[in-house]
């Protein structure tokens, strides 16, 4: 599974069984909330999953941590820190619009502007075809028509080595890993997921700020909403601070490869962010209260194409978006008035496909049980 598509493809034929966990021993009292230990076990059950934490929070506050499973392959390592840093895959996507429409309400960059008037060194000789027509909204929605760099030429892997840790790969080079690919549809005809899109609106970031990506993270969201333990990876070799999971990818012949120090470069702005349960769940709370965008801004990412999709036999008001990455899933499970969040990182060593439902019905055993 490509990096970040869980959002937009797993996530839509996952079909979620009703839940059933409740709380009990090692439930969360009146918080109500189902088990999350209890869930995170059953979780780890699945095959492939090496190991799984999740964290539930109920108006800001802690309703119920749990891990099962272990931090390495085979049963090694213990488990891991229920409160432990992970790579969050896309879901650094809805991060990266964010901080884009912050600009757009601060009328430093407008919805309808131009990717060639934006970035010219992409338009210049064609490294992004039509650029001259592809505009902010189509990016961020990903309508925009520009191929996705991890999905070259259909396959399920980008041009580079995916067990290449070192070498540091500029923004622009991974645009210019599209350049003569089938564009996916005209401007703004119809949906289709590209992580260039965010790599694009990563780089329109920093051009219009004059600051790193990363830094401007830190300074609009990570900060202000107390997100302490979170924080972007630039170059490679940087990885994940402190005890955490490891997910695992075969290499050519089929021996698992710890992943734990992917390159960091790739993921830039599209899936370079790393965090925790609490964070992440600080992040989507103070988003669907208001608190960082103007309703009519934030309809730009809750509308169709945002990734966001309906859990199926739970509440009306419950969504999930996650994130999906070389040996790991993440997901969050939360509900559109900010009271309520659950998210949960899985590490394994296998494809996601079979992954995701079983994350889906842990996801619901815990927020409605």
């Amino acid at each position: 599974m490509s990096l970040g598509a869980v959002t937009v493809a797993a996530l839509l034929l996952a079909t979620a069984a009703p839940a059933t966990a409740a709380g009990g021993p090692g439930g969360t009292g009146g918080t109500g909330v189902g088990d999350v230990q209890q869930a995170m076990e059953s979780l780890a059950r699945t095959p492939g999953v090496v190991g799984a934490i999740g964290g539930a929070y109920v108006d800001g506050k802690p309703a119920g941590s749990g891990t099962a499973g272990s931090r390495l392959l085979n049963g090694q390592g213990g488990t891991i820190p229920a409160g432990s840093r992970f790579a969050i895959g896309s879901q650094t996507k809805m991060m990266v619009a964010t901080v884009v429409l912050q600009l757009v309400e601060q009328g430093r960059l407008g919805l309808g502007d131009k990717l060639a008037d934006l970035l010219p060194e992409v338009a210049a000789g064609g490294l992004v075809e039509r650029a001259g027509e592809i505009t902010v909204q189509q990016l961020i929605q990903h309508t925009s028509g520009i191929p996705d760099w991890w999905s070259r030429n259909g396959s399920d892997e980008p041009a580079f080595d995916v067990f290449d840790f070192t070498t540091y790969y500029r923004p622009i080079d991974i645009v210019a890993m599209t350049r003569g690919l089938p564009r996916t549809g005209e401007p703004g005809e119809k949906f289709a997921y590209s992580n260039t899109n965010y790599t694009l609106l990563g780089m329109i970031i920093e051009k219009v700020t004059g600051g790193t990506l990363a830094d401007e993270l830190a300074r609009r969201l990570f900060r202000p909403l107390g997100m302490t333990r979170t924080y972007a990876l630039t170059k490679p070799p940087e990885g994940i601070k402190g005890p955490h999971g490891h997910g695992y990818y075969p290499d050519s012949t089929g021996t698992p490869r710890d992943m734990h120090h992917s390159n960091a470069s790739w993921g830039f702005g599209a899936g370079n962010v790393v965090s925790t349960t609490h964070d992440v769940s600080a992040f989507q709370r103070a988003f669907d209260q208001g608190k960082l965008l103007p309703p009519s801004l934030r309809k730009i990412l809750t509308g169709g194409g945002s990734g966001q999709q309906d859990t199926g036999q739970c509440q009306d008001d419950l969504k999930m978006q996650g994130g999906s990455g070389l040996g790991y899933t993440t997901l969050i499970l939360f509900s559109t008035d900010g009271r309520r969040q659950f998210e949960m990182s899985v590490t394994r060593s296998t494809g996601d496909s079979a992954i995701i439902p079983e994350m889906v019905k842990a996801g619901e055993a815990v927020l409605c049980p």
